[in-house]
């Protein structure tokens, strides 16, 4: 009897911390504050290294500003007047008025060496503005000139670091075309530069990493997942869904690898908090439709894979959102066709350290549920019962947020 009541108070302790969490969470993003800058570098001759950069327009603006304390009101005042009216032609015009600080802030944090020697910077062309997953960027493109013809090349990013404190942990992501050699990296706060004499598995871990990392501090996936776990009733049925899931958003994520699918932000964002009310919710539902029963199976029409047709039913709805889910995982990376046939491979590792995580989770976790089903089944029904009320609540206010604002 004590230990279903300390059960109970503490799913009641975890309810009231995943709804502070619900409230306190950045508007609109369950993933924090963070940036992606992507970099296209190629060699057009020996010598001579070119980088085309994308940059979060606003954040280059407030770094740049806060870098140079001479412009720090002129380019702040101008770059945010532009951002606000969501003008690219003054955003562009804000950025040229202070090239100079501009390219000092980025020179600074985006370096390129050859056999260890530096190469000089130069900047080709103006200021051209686009727009990922609803963000204004800026592309900037750099001429390197290196010291004397070299074999190996070593690239470095620290743009906009912690330290600034506008965002947290900013990821580079890198292509290349350089040394007689080609792929992708991902580079962040850990692993600051990257060199062509890196080896393929080197490279892979990285993505490998860095999709690991993402699903680890996404928490709106997170709870995702947690929803299919409390409402799974064998495991049979929660190995099933994570499957379904993961095909359904391996689907969609080698799509946007391949510029095939393009879906704005605006539409995946809030459907991804509201997969995660309504997988929550149909928990919920089942305990007050049935009560104590809801853990059972009903009448099993498909033998092969001992599913009812609840199981049916939640295994369809399951694999719907993990189709939005994969946009979700894509936009992570801001995958557009332009980048798709250089990234793929390297996009399909990240997709492999998502995995990894989410079945770790699931091993760590339902064997958990299963004991507390088998020895106590009334207190599991609480617990499960509080930890969907939670996530749901959760994904309505995300749900919310993200189509208010």
């Amino acid at each position: 009897m004590f230990f279903r009541s300390s059960v109970r108070a503490g799913f009641g302790t975890l309810l009231l911390a995943v709804l502070g969490l619900a409230l306190g969470a950045p508007l609109a993003s369950a993933h924090g504050f963070s940036s992606v800058v992507y970099v296209d570098v190629t060699a057009p001759e020996r010598g001579h290294v070119r980088a085309e950069l994308g940059l979060e327009y606003d954040l280059l603006v407030v770094s740049t500003a806060d870098a140079d304390a001479e412009q720090d009101d002129a380019l702040f005042r101008a770059g945010t007047a532009a951002f606000d009216a969501q003008d690219p032609v003054a955003e562009a015009a804000a950025l040229t008025a202070h090239t100079q600080s501009v390219n000092a802030y980025v020179g600074k944090r985006f370096t390129v060496a050859a056999d260890g020697q530096a190469c000089t910077p130069t900047q080709d062309g103006g200021y051209t503005m686009t727009e990922r997953d609803g963000a204004p960027y800026v592309l900037l493109v750099l001429d390197y000139e290196c010291p004397e013809p070299a074999d190996e090349h070593e690239i470095r990013s620290e743009l906009f670091p912690d330290g600034e404190t506008y965002v947290k942990d900013t990821k580079t992501i890198l292509t290349y075309d350089l040394d007689l050699k080609s792929g992708s990296a991902a580079l962040d706060k850990e692993h600051r530069s990257f060199s062509t004499h890196q080896s393929t598995a080197e490279r892979f871990w990285e993505f490998f990493r860095l999709g690991a990392e993402h699903l680890l501090t996404g928490i709106d996936h997170i709870l995702f997942l947690l929803a299919l776990i409390a409402g799974s009733r064998r495991l049979r049925e929660v190995v099933l869904a994570a499957t379904s899931f993961t095909l359904a958003h391996s689907v969609t994520f080698v799509l946007a690898a391949l510029g095939i699918v393009q879906v704005p932000a605006s539409f995946v964002e809030p459907v991804i908090a509201l997969s995660i009310a309504v997988v929550a919710g149909w928990h919920l539902w089942r305990l007050r439709q049935r009560g104590l029963h809801a853990g059972e199976l009903e009448t099993i029409r498909n033998r092969h894979l001992s599913l009812d047709r609840a199981g049916w039913i939640r295994l369809g709805v399951v694999f719907c959102f993990g189709l939005v889910h994969g946009l979700g995982f894509a936009s992570a990376l801001g995958i557009d066709a332009a980048w798709s046939w250089q990234l793929l491979w390297s996009l399909l590792v990240f997709n492999i350290g998502l995995e990894t995580v989410q079945l770790t989770i699931i091993a760590l976790v339902f064997p958990v549920l299963a004991l507390l089903r088998r020895r106590t089944p009334v207190t599991a029904l609480w617990v499960t019962g509080v930890l969907s009320a939670g996530v749901a609540v959760t994904g309505l206010v995300w749900f919310v947020q993200r189509v208010a604002f």
